[in-house]
């Protein structure tokens, strides 16, 4: 009989929502993390008592009560909406796009006239059947919003020209004939009050948990403690690269500390034009509506991904998706291996779906 009944290779959100179920079950869990700390990467770094989001803003949102109910058992949720704004050479635009955009960019105060304007724009285009990103969007949006809100933060984040990327990473723009600023039409919305690490916490609460171990080092021993492997993470590096890696991009970041009350006055600005070269500026306090004398800012920089960096947006072209369709392959076959969550499943995730997929797959356990 072996130590554990799973061991878990990860303690991001699909790890711990599995460790705190199958725990809860009778199960013993063991937990490990390359990190030094728990939380993937929606971990907070507290930096003189502001929940710096270490690896990127994260905005817990969804429509289904169960999940909102769920996260709330474990830490009690603010009451943040999203409401970014888009900075294009020095001029703010609010996002989504909506009537506050529209009258800025057209003077337009009424939602027929602002929608027709649009119209206008795409059958100007005369594109008909789109075949990049560009097309797509301005199929969606028309040309001035795209050029001005979509085209230099886009180009930005995948390191590629628009007329060069696939037309399928823009499945939506949303497009609002309302003065409505919340990014999310999700009815549930927030912040964990305190930050992200009390929700972790709250997760792993009685769970055996140990950081700073490297799976891949010592697969072998770690293997052999634990009737069944639950793997999160790169589905390319559990087969050791057999058919190639799974292309990523990645992102580095620049934290500053300031003297002042508020640098920006908003969460996030979207830096949209290709001049400067970060996608967008994150100042963490107003995630928890902080009241300190200074604020803590986050400049993101995306950059091509290497082995060894840290991998963020998987890159789901052609190339791509044959490569991961052969590790998947290899993975249904795996009788003692369970794969869940974005870089095992090589899927860009919200943290709502993540939680969802690993109670989906508990609950099947449970049953069985």
């Amino acid at each position: 009989m072996k130590e554990y009944d799973f061991l878990i290779v990860g303690s991001g959100l699909y790890g711990a929502v599995f460790a705190r179920e199958m725990t809860n079950a009778g199960k013993k869990c063991l937990v490990i993390d390359k990190r030094a700390h728990t939380g993937g990467n929606v971990y907070c770094e507290n930096i003189d008592g502001i929940n710096v989001h270490k690896y990127g803003p994260h905005i817990f949102h969804t429509n289904s009560k169960e999940i909102w109910d769920y996260v709330n058992s474990f830490v009690e949720f603010n009451n943040f909406v999203y409401s970014p704004l888009a900075n294009y050479q020095g001029r703010l635009y609010n996002l989504p796009f909506n009537m506050n955009t529209f009258y800025k960019l057209w003077n337009i105060e009424n939602p027929g006239e602002a929608e027709k304007k649009i119209q206008d724009q795409i059958s100007a285009s005369g594109i008909v059947n789109p075949v990049n990103l560009e097309q797509q969007a301005i199929t969606m949006v028309g040309k001035d919003v795209y050029e001005l809100l979509i085209k230099g933060y886009t180009e930005k984040q995948w390191g590629r020209k628009a007329v060069d990327l696939p037309k399928g990473i823009i499945k939506r723009l949303p497009v609002r004939f309302t003065f409505d600023n919340n990014y999310f039409n999700d009815r549930y919305q927030g912040i964990p009050i305190g930050g992200y690490n009390r929700l972790i916490n709250g997760l792993l609460s009685g769970v055996e948990v140990r950081t700073s171990v490297d799976f891949f080092k010592d697969r072998d021993n770690l293997s052999k403690m634990a009737d069944v492997l639950v793997y999160t993470g790169k589905l390319d590096e559990f087969y050791n690269y057999k058919f190639g890696c799974l292309e990523y991009r990645s992102l580095r970041f620049e934290q500053e500390k300031l003297n002042v009350p508020s640098y920006q006055g908003v969460a996030v600005i979207n830096f949209t034009d290709g001049i400067i070269p970060y996608t967008r500026v994150v100042e963490h306090k107003h995630f928890e509506f902080g009241r300190q004398e200074y604020t803590i800012i986050t400049k993101e920089y995306p950059q091509e991904w290497s082995l060894g960096m840290e991998a963020y947006y998987p890159i789901n072209d052609v190339e791509n998706e044959k490569k991961l369709n052969l590790y998947n392959t290899l993975a249904k076959n795996e009788r003692k291996t369970i794969f869940g969550g974005r870089l095992a499943e090589y899927k860009y995730y919200d943290m709502h779906q993540v939680i969802a997929a690993a109670l989906m797959k508990t609950k099947k356990m449970k049953r069985s």
